[in-house]
């Protein structure tokens, strides 16, 4: 039975990732930071931990806490909005509000992947995706703003791609994901497509990475985005 770890998975888009990797028979490994309060996901996930990606402490004791040997897919999908409206635009932008979305974006996926990597927990071959925003595109950056989320995500591309040629040679595929502007919590109501519909795409998309893909920026529905 494969493994897949759910990085960030209590609600949203993690807990349907949990949901129908579940259905097709794979051994759902997932975390949020208060697996008590996580009693959805408890339902489906076979391993639920307890992980501040934030936190090196939380990272070193979730690595060793983990049971299973060799992870087979792994998605980082922890991931905060900071700020929203006002406190977003030009002129406005509280310095002290970046740094905890760029500490959870950004170095989030990066911290883990090396606990992950140096505890010899990727599989050979693995797939790893970084869950992040065509709002981190340079190349479709075509209405400003949002300048705390933006630059995080951006920097969390920047990782990905780095990630996806240091760790090629241990047979890691890394890419980046889009999830499509998905009606959540974090997306809200106004979203073009449901949960479901965004998961289904990104596991197909993960299902059929190569070796040749890694460092690709992908959309769910398998287009390439412009870096």
């Amino acid at each position: 039975m494969p493994t897949v770890l759910i990085i960030g998975a209590n609600r949203g888009l993690g807990l349907e990732f949990a949901r129908q990797y579940r259905k097709e028979n794979w051994q759902v490994v997932a975390t949020c930071r208060d697996p008590e309060a996580a009693g959805d996901l408890k339902a489906v996930a076979h391993e639920v931990l307890g992980l501040d990606v934030a936190d090196p402490d939380s990272i070193a004791a979730f690595v060793k806490a983990l049971a299973a040997p060799s992870l087979d897919v792994v998605i980082h999908n922890a991931g905060i909005y900071g700020p929203k409206g006002s406190g977003t635009g030009f002129g406005e932008v509280d310095p002290e509000a970046w740094a905890p979305v760029f500490r959870t974006n950004a170095m989030g996926p990066l911290l883990v992947t090396q606990a992950l990597a140096e505890a010899g927990r990727l599989g050979v071959p693995c797939r790893l995706a970084v869950l992040t925003s065509k709002m981190g595109s340079i190349g479709d950056n075509t209405s400003g703003g949002n300048y705390i989320y933006r630059s995080s995500k951006a920097a969390a591309n920047a990782v990905t791609r780095s990630m996806a040629h240091d760790l090629k040679g241990r047979g890691v595929t890394c890419v980046a994901l889009h999830p499509g502007w998905v009606r959540t919590d974090m997306g809200g109501p106004h979203g073009l497509i449901d949960a479901p519909e965004s998961v289904a795409g990104m596991m197909a998309v993960l299902d059929q990475l190569e070796p040749g893909d890694a460092g690709k920026f992908l959309s769910y529905d398998g287009s390439e985005i412009p870096w």
